[in-house]
């Protein structure tokens, strides 16, 4: 049985992660960079003799391991959702990387019938002069784990999307093989390929990874508000409220307020909201 005290205890063991141009540019292409192969904004992404440039929220893949998994916080692995993700970077990311990761569970909060919130934090240090480089942040809904002693309350507010139209709306076609290019970059999850494992999860077919969506609104912010100048984005963040299908096309709305990007993605196909509660913070 779950308990808090345990929960609290799990680390994942600090290991060394490295990777280079090919994973970085693997990334940038499975989050729709290159699909204009002589645009000259994406190209730096996409092209290692560019210099290459990395897209902030590569971090999600960079160390995929480094996070506490599911299995060690003795959860229910068919009731698990991923709800939430933010990325803080504390210097942009290289193109080639060594670091060591370690990761922890950094609160719950038991939603009793509803399940419980579980709260991770992971952080990747440069491996030779220990440097911090990123902290990665999440939230798992965990539908079939509440009751297990943990504060009812506590969850951060989420943040709230400006009640005026969008300054900026970008449309990102998604293809229909998006899911099968984005898995090669950690996230083998066979609901996002096999369309029998996603039938058992609900699904009428595979559906897209919900932080490829997060990565497709980070070139949004990337593209219409700092110019493809990576550096300046610091921190970004969303909830995922609803699964994208692969080929659907993804409309990202955003807001500007000085240093603060507000987000939010559509399908309007469909009239569904897919990632929610975006917040972007730039380097002024």
């Amino acid at each position: 049985m779950l308990r808090y005290s345990d929960l609290l205890q799990v680390r994942s063991p600090e290991a060394e992660f490295i990777w280079n141009e090919r994973d970085a540019i693997l990334y940038a292409l499975a989050t729709g960079f290159g699909r204009d192969p002589v645009n000259p904004h994406e190209l730096p992404f996409v092209l290692e003799t560019a210099p290459l440039r990395v897209v902030p929220t590569f971090a999600t893949v960079a160390a995929w391991n480094a996070r506490p998994l599911p299995a060690d916080m003795q959860l229910n692995l068919t009731k698990l959702l991923h709800s939430a993700q933010s990325v803080v970077l504390h210097r942009p990311l290289p193109a080639r990387g060594r670091v060591l990761g370690s990761g922890r569970v950094s609160g719950a909060i038991d939603k009793g019938d509803k399940g419980a919130l579980i709260f991770t934090e992971t952080v990747l240090r440069d491996a030779s002069s220990g440097v911090p480089i990123v902290t990665l942040l999440s939230t798992l809904v965990a539908r079939g784990d509440g009751h297990f002693g943990g504060p009812t309350e506590g969850a951060e507010p989420r943040h709230p999307i400006p009640p005026r139209a969008p300054d900026i709306v970008a449309d990102y076609p998604t293809r229909p093989d998006q899911a099968l290019l984005y898995r090669l970059c950690g996230d083998h999850n066979p609901i996002h390929a096999d369309p029998e494992a996603a039938a058992r999860a609900g699904f009428a077919r595979p559906i897209l990874h919900g932080l490829c969506t997060f990565g497709i609104t980070c070139r949004a912010v990337l593209e219409h508000v700092v110019n493809f100048d990576e550096s300046r984005i610091k921190s970004h963040a969303g909830r995922f409220s609803s699964p994208i299908i692969p080929g659907d096309t993804l409309t990202v709305e955003l807001w500007v307020d000085d240093d603060i990007v507000s987000f939010q993605a559509k399908v309007s196909d469909r009239d569904a909201v897919v990632l929610t509660a975006g917040r972007a913070k730039l380097a002024q």
